[in-house]
């Protein structure tokens, strides 16, 4: 909901809509009943009922449907269309279709979730569920929102070939964190300075810094890898640290993130089995205000991504976070990759699963300094002016009309 539902809701905002987002916090019970007002939006986390099999999801879904038509809302925007938002749209939609009205039903689609069925712990239940609430949700909604062009392909294809109703919307940037990076370094209270340098520049300097000192790195030339580390074959970042290794032994990566079902570990026992330990700093889960100094700490951020459904289909924050805080970037060329990167101009891509040439573009871009600052300085302009999320909202508008 925070990299997508709520930047977009700001933006209508912006735009002068009135937007109450309604959120099902089965996940996070602490939350429930509480509400508040971020950047214009109602934030509402509607109450649970008791955990009783079955009835604990008809009562949630029944809540959120009353609380939505409560709102005497023009549109309701559902975000995913499985799960609660897919049984809210499954009672939204049946109410309409007895009472009548021109309440619009629009449901966003980020991923493809019958391709997440195959590697996700879900029930055999819950995996027939979540592909039904797909299909049919799809196929019902008003219009789709979808987050990447290969979801428009699939729900043009589930929609029997109609187009007019399915609207590319990417996930979107905040033009001021694209404006100036050093902004973001002093709120993450990593750089302390009496006479800052230019925001054109800053991002490279902060090199020297805690990070460094941290994790041991002194001078030499750092690489970061971003990630949950689910999206590739483990086998391949093995190859690439021995690949970079042969050809600049001083290079040291910086691997930040958390798997999530300990594939971080699995990675460094593969690393270590392989010998190439002492080139490898694990950094694991970091809070979000930290991430900026880690951003600048490196001359190079790698983005590997394997050629899957799942990686085609879906919209990654964390490449964009990267190109927001002007971090050059190698990227395997799949996917969403391709729409948020201009080879060559504002990052590079490598043919998808290619780890020698990915390889080859880091340790070439790691030897060209005045390439790095072009490609970082080039990412963020390309991201506030084809990806501000008040751009974005005039496509939501389109859906809702």
């Amino acid at each position: 909901m925070s990299s997508r539902a709520l930047p977009l809701a700001q933006a209508l905002v912006k735009r002068g809509h009135c937007v109450t987002m309604l959120i099902p916090p089965w996940d996070d019970p602490q939350r429930a009943g509480q509400s508040w007002v971020e950047g214009g939006v109602q934030v509402v986390n509607v109450s649970l009922p008791p955990r009783l099999p079955l009835l604990f999801h008809i009562w949630l879904t029944r809540t959120l449907v009353a609380r939505a038509l409560t709102l005497q809302p023009d549109v309701v925007h559902l975000f995913k269309p499985k799960a609660y938002a897919g049984l809210a749209h499954l009672g939204l939609w049946a109410l309409r279709r007895r009472r009548g009205g021109s309440l619009r039903l629009v449901v966003d689609a980020d991923d493809w979730e019958q391709a997440w069925n195959e590697i996700a712990s879900y029930s055999a239940v819950q995996k027939k569920l979540f592909a039904w609430q797909e299909r049919w949700g799809l196929r019902q909604a008003d219009a789709v929102t979808v987050a990447s062009r290969a979801l428009e392909k699939l729900v043009v294809a589930q929609r029997g070939g109609e187009t007019a109703r399915v609207f590319y919307l990417p996930n979107g940037c905040d033009p001021k964190t694209t404006a100036d990076p050093f902004d973001r370094l002093r709120a993450g209270r990593r750089l302390q300075t009496a006479n800052p340098p230019s925001p054109s520049i800053v991002y490279r300097l902060p090199s020297t810094g805690i990070v460094r000192e941290k994790w041991q790195l002194g001078n030499a030339p750092t690489i970061l890898l971003y990630s949950r580390f689910w999206e590739f074959r483990l086998e391949r970042i093995v190859a690439l640290v021995r690949a970079v290794a042969a050809q600049l032994p001083q290079a040291r990566w910086l691997m930040v993130g958390q798997g999530l079902a300990g594939e971080d570990k699995a990675l460094a026992g593969q690393l270590a089995e392989a010998g190439l330990m002492e080139y490898v700093r694990f950094t694991g889960w970091l809070p979000l205000d930290e991430a900026p100094a880690y951003f600048a700490t490196a001359q190079v951020a790698v983005y590997p991504y394997d050629d899957t459904l799942i990686n085609r289909t879906k919209c990654s924050v964390k490449l964009i976070s990267l190109l927001e805080a002007g971090v050059p970037v190698v990227a395997d060329a799949v996917g969403q990759n391709v729409e948020y990167i201009q080879n060559g101009v504002s990052g590079l891509l490598t043919p998808a699963e290619d780890d020698e040439a990915m390889a080859a573009a880091v340790v070439a871009l790691l030897q060209n300094h005045e390439q790095q600052q072009a490609l970082g300085q080039a990412a963020r302009r390309y991201l506030a002016e084809k990806f501000d999320w008040t751009y974005l909202a005039q496509i939501a508008e389109r859906a809702y009309g």
